[in-house]
């Protein structure tokens, strides 16, 4: 292995040994470990510590840096506690995650890094979205995010590559090239002679590096690092090296032929580095071993602090109070001017009014820049804001929502629209596992909105009028809101992107040019969580959201013998269970309709909520009308059968008879 110093000093070349030779130190300590059965589980970097090392020495302590499970070196190199590692490795308090989540499951703003999820592809598109940010800031930093090579293969890594291709964002993309995706190789994974040829489709700027080499890692990086910052770019970076342990170490290495272990031991970086510095009077022995002691004391006295630690007790408060970022609402009264707008007029001015009033926000979607967006709603948005802040985005939702994510990590509000509710479902992992878990697994906000055209009546088929709110609201960790009208549209979007918390934000599409309100000017917000009563009555309970609050409503004008209380939900996570609880304790009795299908649908949670808590008060059984359980068809008259509309009147007159 040639080393070339290039204009190092010799303290650089040591301080770099010290860098590469401690988390080698603490994986064989954990390795010891493992067989002790004192830690449950390993993800080894042994062989492949160079790259880890390398990139963290040559970004600078504010630049963010998204590592995978084996990127030991970032965590050292960045001079996190080792009792703090140790903590977190243990599931103690003294950890980043509270016990929750295991390994380098984790992000810390303290030391700016910020962990994986096990979806690995994700954090691909969050270090966009963080470049994004810097971008903006135009404070020349540059992101470094890793992968492996079997993770090049899923989608979130060209959508990645493409939209940071596309916005000229400054982050290196670090393929870590270690052989096997667990145990499959290269050679099943795919076709191409070398990762970085990847690059090319997507005019991105490309090298191989000679992943074990730390000097060829340090100075090559270097170079690129002040390259990026006169002529931001990103850049993809192919590390040919080798994992000398299993995927983990219950995985083995049976499925590795031995000659392949011999040729890349002979390669191990950290012996490799040493003997270069020792051949060249850099390192003398006395030094070695002074260095090791002090690493070895320093682990076996952080093993002390984190053994010492007691076990974490469970507690149902501390659980639940951190599933979202705590958060008081801001009270905001309008002024008495009003004019009458539609409902797309109430969405488009609240973003308007919020972007001017979050100076931090960005908004991203397919073509909502100079044509406006599908439905208009953001026509005139880039003269005003200019195209930093109103961005068209690829055809990519799963990267998108990640960069909405990085972009939240990095101090910017972001709201992301999805053109059509149904098209969220390819961005739906970053939604339910990144946005989602972050703060409860370790207290990061998700400050992003997911804007939702949603809902049918529009004979726009199955792929354009789903009202799909009941994926989300299953997830803990989203808020989940879907106004009826445009006084509430405006006043709970502005909520919603004051809030820290990611937001699904349904609007139903068949109500943008159907319904006008007076709605005041200026800014104003309404608070989450809390139901509308639209209308009283002692004979029965209507529960509704969305469209089919009009439809209620609607059924009731044909009928105004029937005394209903009509609660618009407006806000389904959270739910507001005590308006809901005491209109049926008051009525008795209770239907729920939805325009979602019935089976799953969130009636049924509601219908179960009322059946625990109020069935004492309960003069007939809840009664749920919803949308047949079947895709949402097309023409004309397989829609109208399949919505709800046509069910909902005789449904309620059988209720009051009951």
């Amino acid at each position: 292995m040639n080393f070339d110093r290039k204009n190092l000093s010799n303290e650089k070349l040591l301080d770099l040994y010290r860098r590469i030779l401690k988390p080698r130190l603490i994986e064989e300590k954990m390795l010891i470990l493992i067989r002790q059965g004192k830690v449950s589980k390993w993800f080894s970097g042994i062989g492949q510590e160079a790259i880890s090392v390398g990139v963290t020495a040559v970004l600078d302590t504010d630049e963010y840096i998204l590592p995978m499970h084996r990127n030991l070196g970032v965590f050292t190199g960045r001079d996190i506690p080792l009792y703090r590692l140790f903590s977190q490795w243990q599931g103690k308090a003294n950890g980043f995650t509270k016990g929750r989540d295991r390994s380098f499951h984790f992000g810390t703003q303290q030391y700016k890094i910020i962990g994986m999820i096990s979806h690995l592809g994700p954090q691909l598109g969050v270090a966009d979205g963080i470049a994004l940010a810097n971008k903006l800031k135009k404070n020349g930093k540059v992101t470094a995010v890793f992968t492996g090579e079997g993770a090049t293969s899923e989608g979130d890594f060209h959508e990645a590559l493409n939209i940071a291709a596309v916005w000229e964002l400054p982050v290196m993309f670090i393929i870590e090239n270690n052989g096997y995706g667990l145990s499959t190789p290269t050679n099943e994974q795919y076709r191409c002679e070398n990762l970085a040829d990847k690059g090319v489709g997507y005019g991105i700027e490309s090298h191989i590096v000679d992943g074990n080499n730390l000097l060829e890692v340090y100075n090559l990086l270097s170079e690129l690092k002040a390259s990026m910052i006169e002529n931001p770019r990103p850049v993809l970076l192919e590390f040919k090296t080798f994992r000398m342990r299993g995927h983990e170490e219950a995985s083995g290495t049976k499925y590795v032929p031995q000659e392949l272990m011999d040729m890349w031991a002979a390669k191990d970086p950290v012996d490799n580095y040493r003997n270069y510095l020792t051949q060249n009077n850099i390192l003398t022995a006395e030094y070695d071993e002074k260095l090791r002691q002090e690493i070895k004391k320093d682990i076996d006295d952080s093993l002390a602090i984190a053994n010492a630690e007691p076990e974490i007790e469970a507690t149902y408060e501390e659980e639940l109070n951190d599933v979202y970022k705590p958060y008081t609402h801001e009270v905001i009264h309008p002024s008495a001017a009003t004019e009458n707008i539609r409902f797309i007029d109430a969405i488009s001015s609240s973003l308007r009014q919020s972007m001017e009033r979050h100076e931090n926000s960005v908004i991203m979607g397919q073509d909502i820049a100079e044509y406006g967006g599908a439905f208009k709603i953001t026509d005139g948005f880039v003269a005003q804001f200019g195209k930093g802040r109103v961005r068209n985005t690829p055809i990519c939702e799963s990267a998108v929502v990640s960069a909405g994510m990085g972009l939240s990590i990095n101090g910017y509000k972001a709201i992301v629209e999805m053109q059509f509710a149904d098209f969220v479902s390819t961005g739906f992992n970053p939604i339910v596992n990144l946005l989602a878990k972050s703060h409860y697994r370790w207290l990061e906000k998700a400050d992003v909105v997911v804007r939702m055209p949603c809902g049918g009546g529009t004979q726009a088929g199955p792929f354009h009028s789903q009202t799909n709110e009941a994926w989300f609201t299953k997830t803990p960790g989203l808020k989940v809101v879907y106004p009826a009208f445009p006084y509430d549209a405006k006043g709970l979007l502005n909520a919603s992107i004051n809030d820290p918390n990611p937001v699904l934000f349904f609007e139903h599409k068949q109500l943008y040019r159907s319904f006008s309100q007076d709605v005041p000017t200026d800014y104003y917000t309404l608070p989450l969580g809390k139901a509308a009563l639209l209308r009283e009555g002692n004979d029965v309970t209507i529960i509704s959201f969305g469209a089919a609050v009009h439809w209620a409503l609607d059924t009731l004008a044909k009928k105004p013998e029937i005394k209903a209380d009509v609660l618009d939900l407006r806000t389904l996570q959270p739910l507001d269970t005590e308006a809901i609880f005491a209109s049926v304790k008051k009525t008795g009795r209770v239907i729920i309709y939805q325009e979602d299908s019935m089976f799953g649908g969130i009636a049924s949670d509601i219908s179960a909520l009322i059946m625990e808590n109020c069935f004492q008060y309960l003069d007939a059984p809840v009664k749920r009308v919803a949308s047949l359980d079947s895709p949402i068809p097309f023409t004309k008259a397989l829609e109208d059968q399949y919505l709800p509309k046509g069910r909902f009147e005789k449904e309620l007159k059988a209720l009051l008879e009951y």
